[in-house]
């Protein structure tokens, strides 16, 4: 049977396994028996990668059938600093898995950088979870306030976040309406966002831990994950070819079980 290699996102983690995809998410997300059932984001890897970083042959060796013959669910390379040993260009698929184990699969797309002057919500995944407002677009936060050229005592060699939507707020921090956004601390991010200067100040930490599960339906572009220079985008589906082309994940997708 062929050993697939996964970069978990919840928690960071690498990850060899007998289970295609689909099947290691479900199996992920809901687990087997004993475990609780959580949103799941994991990348598939070239299965061909290797790092001195890594003991990737000896868990790929350890990726046998079981007795019965069933195939071997996980075995775990790593659970630390992982993501800033793997290159952008062995990074496949994004998967994202409901709580309840449904799957939806997200394509690397173009990345472009856009002229933005709204205000951004900003959710660290891996290594990190925290929750950021900016006045900088996706691009030039990754590259100026994170990783590459960041002037911050604070800074990481790669990330992965996530945007999420503001509704109002990107425009109107002040007076807005917050209509149904989900977030918890609503008064504490709309003063963050208050605070936001875009020539003295340009982002600023909402929650230094944050909570890695939210809906699926609050995410305004995509996802990204990066590593010094190179920085890949995923881009989400509208909601439309979502109730269309994916409806049972979409029904699942926006509530944290």
């Amino acid at each position: 049977m062929t050993v697939h290699l996964y970069l978990s996102l919840l928690p960071e983690a690498l990850i060899a396994s007998m289970l295609p995809p689909e099947e290691f998410g479900q199996y992920y997300a809901t687990g087997h028996q004993y475990k609780s059932k959580g949103q799941a984001m994991f990348f598939e890897l070239d299965p061909t990668f290797r790092s001195d970083a890594f003991y990737i042959d000896e868990a790929v060796a350890r990726c046998i059938p079981h007795a019965d013959g069933t195939p071997k669910n996980s075995v775990y390379v790593s659970v630390y600093r992982v993501l800033e040993h793997v290159p952008v260009k062995v990074i496949g698929k994004l998967y994202l898995s409901t709580a309840y184990g449904q799957i939806l699969a997200l394509d690397r797309k173009e990345l472009v950088k856009k002229e933005e002057h709204n205000l951004h919500l900003y959710q660290d995944l891996t290594p990190v979870n925290s929750l950021i407002v900016s006045s900088l677009g996706a691009v030039d936060h990754y590259h100026n306030s994170v990783t590459v050229a960041a002037s911050k005592f604070i800074h990481f060699p790669a990330l992965c976040f996530v945007e999420l939507g503001l509704g109002e707020l990107a425009t109107n921090p002040e007076t807005g309406s917050v209509n149904d956004l989900p977030y918890p601390l609503m008064h504490h991010l709309r003063e963050a966002l208050i605070e936001i200067q875009p020539k003295t100040k340009t982002s600023k930490l909402v929650h230094r831990v944050h909570s890695l599960e939210f809906p699926y339906r609050m995410v305004k572009g995509g996802f990204y994950v990066g590593n010094g220079n190179d920085l890949a985008f995923y881009g989400m589906p509208s909601h439309e070819e979502l109730r269309k082309n994916h409806s049972t994940w979409w029904r699942n997708a926006n509530s944290v079980a």
